[in-house]
């Protein structure tokens, strides 16, 4: 707790840290998930309400609900499955006994990869990681290699000469492979050339000394620091290799994910059980499902298929701060004029929780109209408190300005939409882009972040009254903000986009659910007006909080900031 202290005051002092910051929520005791396992080994998190866990030994998948607390056997008879991963609406399983990759789409399951049809096959995977676009790094532990699977079932070897290759990890960025080596207790990295090519590794880290092998299954979170289970400990190191933290475990650990709906859980299978450690920095979300038959119910829930008229570039980076790389989602138009309007979404979670993936069918949505989109990521507050989000923001407006020539776009015709959260970053981006206090470092300070358009679907404007200030002085309400109203009442105002309204802001489209307080932001709508600013506020019949990523909702409200959007952009 005193060194958390420390990494917190220091991220107050400064305005954009460059180190690592604390993964751990040291305030959460590792709690203990279910011991009803013959050996549990890789699990996955399904991006909505199950943890997969499959038991090698036992030879069963098992399924966990958080909500419910309930493991249940979800595919009996699954064979020895020794690690999951769940990407685009599908479980890839590792099949060691029978030398196979294979996918589940519900209790479907169907072979991408056989590695060795053998009566007595050899070649039998480890560990698995799955890519952006379906391909599959699988570990060959005995034959010291790692082969890359694409999405059509074609294997290649991706690294080579690696000892008793285990765990496998990929960076949020998707350019660096990382490899634990079972036997020497190291961790390998590796720069991906492209999708299953890699150069020569380099020794990434390495665990103490010991007579105990194991340098077991791996993990990462949004932040880049990568995760590996040891002979007695969950290893966490940030991405320049630098020991973090260790956590302790009551038995040997044998693999690790990211889960819950915050992706804020880490989730280690052990000798003996499945145990869950709270973390203030969440994992990677996995990307949404990329079919309309993956996806479910599309009455009520938008489509996250993205169509071939739309480029789709995920993961770019953005911003540097130190060795912290921000990303975000790219959906470019392949239609219309040379030079398109951009618009950068931003999403909600309270400032604590989200993904930008969260917004993906309004992203599309947005693109198919002929704007250039940005999803971008943002810090949240567990990794590093305001205005680190702030500072991303802009960071991503004036990113899309310096490189317009090359993603064709028009820098005079840059708008942005934040739903809840994200609506009162948009809302500060509106109101104070020419406070150098709201801008931070996160590079091209020649260019403007300011915006020609904003749109704010149901978030607060104030910061220094109202709920969110009365809220703060809830313990674990303040995290964002480090500290209470009474506590930072500087910072709060810095934060508070009502107060940063003038004359020169941005126009401000407000959109809400007739449900989800109307009334809210009357007082910033009239103060824009006051200062001859363009704003007005659309109201939605019966919707709630959230609703612009609902059907029907999402539809009208996209044709609404179109309509917006093209009047600004004259």
């Amino acid at each position: 707790m005193i060194l958390r202290a420390l990494v917190l005051l220091v991220f107050s002092l400064c305005a954009v840290p460059s180190f690592a910051a604390w993964p751990v929520d040291d305030t959460s005791e590792l709690v203990e998930v279910g011991t009803a396992f013959e050996l549990a080994d890789g699990p996955a998190w399904d991006g909505g309400s199950f943890l997969y866990i499959p038991d090698v030994k036992g030879e069963t998948l098992y399924r966990y609900n958080p909500a419910t607390k309930e493991i249940t056997p979800f595919l009996k008879e699954a064979g020895r499955i020794s690690a999951s991963h769940f990407n685009h609406g599908k479980l890839y399983l590792s099949d060691n006994a029978n030398a196979r990759i294979d996918i589940l789409i519900g209790k479907e399951r169907t072979t991408l990869a056989n590695l060795d049809d053998s009566e007595k096959p050899e070649k039998r995977p480890n560990d698995l990681v799955v890519d952006n676009f379906g391909g599959v790094y699988v570990t060959l532990t005995k034959q010291n290699q790692v082969v890359y699977i694409t999405a059509a079932g074609q294997v290649s070897v991706a690294v080579e000469e690696i000892i008793s290759p285990n765990g496998i990890t990929i960076s949020p960025d998707e350019k660096t492979l990382y490899v634990s080596a079972y036997g020497p207790k190291e961790v390998w990295s590796y720069d991906i050339t492209d999708a299953g090519k890699t150069v020569p590794g380099k020794l990434f880290a390495k665990m103490d000394a010991g007579p105990d092998k194991g340098a077991d299954g791996m993990t990462i979170d949004r932040a880049g620091n990568v995760y590996c289970t040891g002979p007695a400990h969950v290893w966490i190191w940030s991405p320049d290799g630098t020991l973090l933290h260790k956590i302790e475990t009551p038995t040997r650990p044998i693999n690790c994910a990211f889960g819950d709906n915050t992706m804020q859980s880490l989730y280690i299978t052990c000798f003996g059980g499945v145990y869950q450690q709270k973390m203030l920095i969440s994992g990677r979300s996995p990307q949404p499902p990329a079919t309309p038959e993956l996806q479910g119910n599309l009455q009520s829930k938008p489509s996250t298929v993205i169509p071939e008229e739309i480029q789709f570039q995920p993961d770019m980076v953005y911003a540097t701060y130190g060795q912290r790389k921000l990303l975000l989602d790219l959906f470019t138009p392949q239609h219309g004029t040379e030079s398109k309007p951009a618009i950068v979404v931003v999403h909600g979670g309270g400032w604590l929780n989200g993904d930008k993936s969260k917004f993906r069918s309004l992203s599309i949505e947005l693109a198919k109209r002929g704007y250039l989109v940005a999803a971008i990521e943002y810090r949240l507050g567990g990794e590093a408190p305001f205005p680190a989000g702030i500072h991303d923001c802009n960071a991503a407006v004036r990113y899309l300005r310096a490189n317009a020539v090359t993603f064709g776009i028009d820098p005079a015709k840059i708008g942005a939409v934040g739903g809840s959260a994200g609506g009162h970053l948009v809302g500060l981006m509106a109101t104070g882009w020419e406070n150098k206090e709201l801008q931070g470092d996160g590079g091209y300070p020649d260019q403007s972040s300011r915006l020609q358009a904003a749109v704010v679907m149901a978030g607060p404007m104030e910061m220094t009254t109202g709920s969110v200030a009365e809220r703060s002085r809830n313990p674990k309400s303040n995290i964002w903000l480090a500290g209470t109203i009474d506590e930072q009442p500087d910072l709060y105002a810095l934060a508070d986009a009502h107060l940063q309204i003038n004359d020169k802001s941005s126009p401000i489209l407000f959109m809400v659910g007739e449900h989800d307080n109307p009334a809210r932001n009357q007082p910033s709508r009239d103060k824009l007006k006051a200062n001859n600013v363009w704003t007005d506020v659309k109201i939605y019949a019966d919707g709630k909080h959230g609703c612009w990523n609902q059907l029907p909702w999402q539809t009208e409200m996209v044709a609404d900031m179109d309509q917006y959007f093209q009047a600004q952009f004259k």
